[in-house]
């Protein structure tokens, strides 16, 4: 895996995140378990490192009902206290309690626009925004649509959906596309 050219970020030793660049990162996602999915993982990787996440994706899906929001808008006080003493996952408190209140909004936003990929996908104009950055200080952390984006989430009562947490997940499912000028992923191939 290591022959092609990626970006300058990925951190190659790490099989599972090379995985993550070469398949995921940056590719339009249009199912919405995925979104809840990258909403979840990244409101809990805030002041943490993606990596760090990717190794307990599993045990997330697994605590978290394959991420299905149906389910996790169903879970009790007790089941989110108990995954405040699993290793598997990020234990804080804040991130825990806001996946099932993420949940419920996440639900009423199905209900208002049909789909939540309907409503987010909105924020870009339905398409791909590809910014064919040269070097990593060209990579932006926020935009005015994650700033737009952000803020009518927040509105609607979801909790970490700061513009920079929205910002990497409009990466990491492909509203945005950040892959550095030379990797075989970017569009400048």
């Amino acid at each position: 895996m290591t022959s092609k050219t990626r970006c300058p970020w990925l951190k190659i030793s790490n099989y599972e995140y090379v995985k993550y660049h070469d398949q995921e990162w940056g590719v339009a996602v249009h199912d919405d378990i995925k979104h809840f999915e990258m909403l979840i993982l990244e409101g809990a990787q805030a002041g943490l490192s993606w990596e760090t996440i990717l190794k307990k994706r599993d045990t997330y899906r697994e605590v978290f009902h394959g991420f299905d929001p149906v389910k996790v808008a169903n879970m009790s006080d007790d089941d989110l206290e108990s995954l405040l003493l699993n290793p598997g996952i990020i234990r804080n408190r804040l991130k825990i309690f806001s996946s099932r209140r993420n949940a419920h909004v996440f639900l009423a936003i199905i209900e208002e626009f049909g789909s939540f990929d309907q409503y987010v996908w909105n924020f870009v104009d339905n398409n791909t925004i590809i910014n064919k950055p040269k070097t990593m200080k060209d990579i932006p952390t926020s935009s005015k649509e994650s700033d737009a984006l952000a803020k009518d989430l927040k509105k609607r009562g979801m909790n970490f959906v700061g513009s920079t947490i929205i910002y990497a997940y409009m990466q990491a499912i492909g509203m945005v596309d950040d892959h550095i000028e030379g990797c075989f992923k970017s569009y400048d191939k």
